[in-house]
């Protein structure tokens, strides 16, 4: 260590809980709004977890995937629900990882004929935790 030496902190306990509630707070959101809202088609669920400036990156079937919010939604409203389409939904949480106000959500979503794996960045704004961006590849197996 190059002569020096290595000063940790440990973590408190107190921090640890909060750390905890904040990762289960944000797995809630997942849950109950982002997985449900995609899975249903239901904007006022998405809309409830992303900022207004969320901007979405990535590909989706061997194609570039860039919109911002507005473009999203719309493309939610007007295609035919996951639910509807009776093709397979699944969303997996693999890991959540908070610091402080800022996060980041490992997930994957099979929907359609698409398989993708997914980060999404929240930010804790005015108390809520939101998702701030976006980005997604379709994995196919």
């Amino acid at each position: 260590m190059c002569g020096g030496m290595l000063h940790m902190k440990a973590q408190s306990v107190k921090s640890m809980k909060n750390n905890e509630a904040e990762v289960k707070a944000i797995s809630t959101i997942l849950e109950e709004n982002y997985f449900k809202g995609i899975y249903e088609g239901n904007l006022d669920l998405l809309k409830a977890v992303y900022y207004p400036g969320t901007l979405l990156f990535g590909d989706a079937g061997g194609k570039p995937y860039a919109k911002n919010l507005p473009q999203y939604l719309d493309g939610v409203a007007n295609r035919q629900s996951p639910k509807d389409s009776g093709k397979p939904f699944k969303g997996t949480i693999i890991s959540v990882k908070v610091v402080n106000t800022i996060a980041i959500a490992e997930l994957t979503v099979k929907m359609y004929d698409f398989n993708y794996h997914e980060f999404l960045s929240f930010h804790k704004l005015d108390g809520r935790w939101q998702i701030v961006n976006k980005m997604l590849s379709d994995v196919q197996q």
